[in-house]
């Protein structure tokens, strides 16, 4: 998916506004700050995942307009020679910083912030947003149907269901960085090295003259670890007991056990239950049970909750789609404009929605963690200009929704959340490898209390702003 080349995939005004840019004297030359933030966690969450960050910085390094690129723009017959020059020329030559892919992040915080001129920080607006929220909404989901299966194994399965071919491929990878053990996506595995796996279909159940011929045939050709889908014909009364005869037949000679069946469809914890009976009384009780059919986090915990035998769990469509709440809620918006001397003027979006009013001005985030516990207790906005919080000092924090909500910290340490990751146009960060980010991930969840990551009525973290933001933000909303 890296190869691909993404100038255009951009909405329309992004160049309208570029070529008004630069026929306008005033704001050619400004430097603009941009912040990405999310304003609302997906499925009524306590937190959600961040990523997308290597296919950004990919795609901030390389964007370029080919001679295609113009001739397409040329020919809707609204852009002029030189701006057509311009993005001829065009590469970026701005500053970015942004949370490291994996963290655990929260509505209204900066993410992602871009520096840049006003043309070159415009036009990384839509590939950055469909980015970041397209990846981050699957590696969020995903994160909660690994926290409902309780230490089992959970695969992602939903190349087919998935909104086109990149969106398989990099979902797959979001989901591998929100706790899934790989995938069923072949060249999510090939790309991005998420660990890719499979078996069999119903169809190659039913190309064989019997269940038993089938399953036979597998084992023969995957004896190390066959995994039988049990389900084509009669879980309890052909599958299973035809998995077991095919396992004594051709796996026990060789004294193999690593195997597994399938249920996909049907009342999975009643037929896991009676399999698990049948195969520990044939003596495969090392044979696992693995569940797939639409599954999500909530029917994984209630399986798990009624019994059920499960050992590992395929999920697809409500997964790779997030299919109770598809979108995810990350904007771009201008906090500040910087002029050639240099003075930093603070931008502010003011709306009748209360949600909708935007943080001014450069900023940074820290989180501030408990010394006693390790456990992440709030986070504090902070203008780039200010101190960190001070350490050896109480520090008050509010509730930005119920703001007479408040807490007192004390005994906190606190960690910067943005790093630079492009200046002056140049790649400075490292991305990891993609299992170092997973594993990041899982750390990072690790910090939130349990009453933050539950998935109903979870408490809500604390994000506030420091006294001086918010002194600005108060004034600024009443035109002062």
């Amino acid at each position: 998916m890296t190869d691909r080349h993404y100038s255009l995939v951009c909405d329309f005004y992004e160049l309208t506004m570029a070529r008004g840019y630069l026929h306008t004297p005033e704001a050619a030359h400004m430097t603009a700050y941009f912040d990405v933030f999310f304003r609302r966690i997906p499925d009524g969450g306590g937190y959600a995942i961040a990523a997308g960050l290597e296919q950004i910085l990919d795609y901030v390094s390389n964007l370029h307009f080919d001679d295609e690129d113009i001739e397409f723009l040329r020919g809707k017959g609204i852009f002029d020679e030189e701006f057509l020059s311009y993005l001829r020329a065009f590469r970026f030559t701005g500053d970015v910083w942004a949370v490291p892919e994996g963290t655990v992040i929260f509505p209204g915080e900066p993410v992602i912030t871009v520096r840049a001129p006003i043309i070159e920080a415009q036009l990384l607006e839509t590939f950055i947003l469909l980015t970041f929220n397209h990846q981050s909404l699957v590696a969020t989901k995903a994160s909660r149907v690994v926290r409902a299966a309780s230490g089992r194994t959970v695969t992602e399965f939903g190349s087919r269901r998935a909104h086109g071919p990149d969106a398989a491929v990099l979902g797959a990878r979001a989901a591998y960085i929100g706790g899934c053990a790989g995938t069923a996506c072949a060249e999510s595995d090939r790309v991005f090295g998420v660990p890719a796996g499979g078996t069999m279909a119903h169809s190659w159940v039913q190309m064989f003259p019997t269940e038993l011929d089938a399953f036979r045939a597998y084992c023969r050709l995957y004896p190390e670890s066959p995994t039988l889908l049990v389900d084509t014909y009669n879980v309890l009364s052909s599958g299973v007991p035809n998995a077991i005869a095919a396992f004594d037949e051709v796996l026990k000679p060789k004294g193999l056990t690593n195997c597994a069946i399938r249920l996909d469809s049907g009342d999975i914890t009643y037929l896991s239950k009676k399999a698990r009976a049948m195969l520990d009384a044939a003596g495969w009780n090392s044979c696992k049970i693995v569940a797939s059919n639409s599954l999500d986090e909530y029917i994984i915990r209630d399986l798990i909750r009624q019994g059920a035998a499960v050992d590992a769990f395929g999920v697809g469509e409500r997964m790779i789609t997030s299919r109770s709440e598809p979108v995810f809620d990350g904007v771009y918006k201008l906090c500040a404009v910087e002029e050639p001397d240099g003075a930093i003027i603070p931008k502010i979006k003011i709306s009748e929605n209360a949600a909708k009013i935007t943080n001014p001005h450069f900023k940074t985030v820290y989180r501030l963690y408990s010394r006693e516990t390790g456990k992440a207790e709030a986070d504090l906005i902070c203008l780039r200009s200010e101190d960190a919080p001070d350490e050896t000092r109480p520090l008050e924090i509010f509730d930005p929704e119920h703001t007479w909500k408040r807490k007192t910290l004390e005994n906190f340490r606190a960690r910067e959340m943005l790093v630079q990751v492009v200046s002056g146009g140049r790649l400075v960060y490292d991305c990891p490898p993609l299992s170092d980010v997973r594993a990041y991930c899982a750390a990072e969840q690790e910090t939130l209390w349990d009453e933050v990551t539950r998935f109903e009525n979870p408490h809500n973290y604390y994000v506030d702003l420091s006294l001086p933001l918010w002194t600005l933000k108060n004034r600024m909303l009443l035109g002062r």
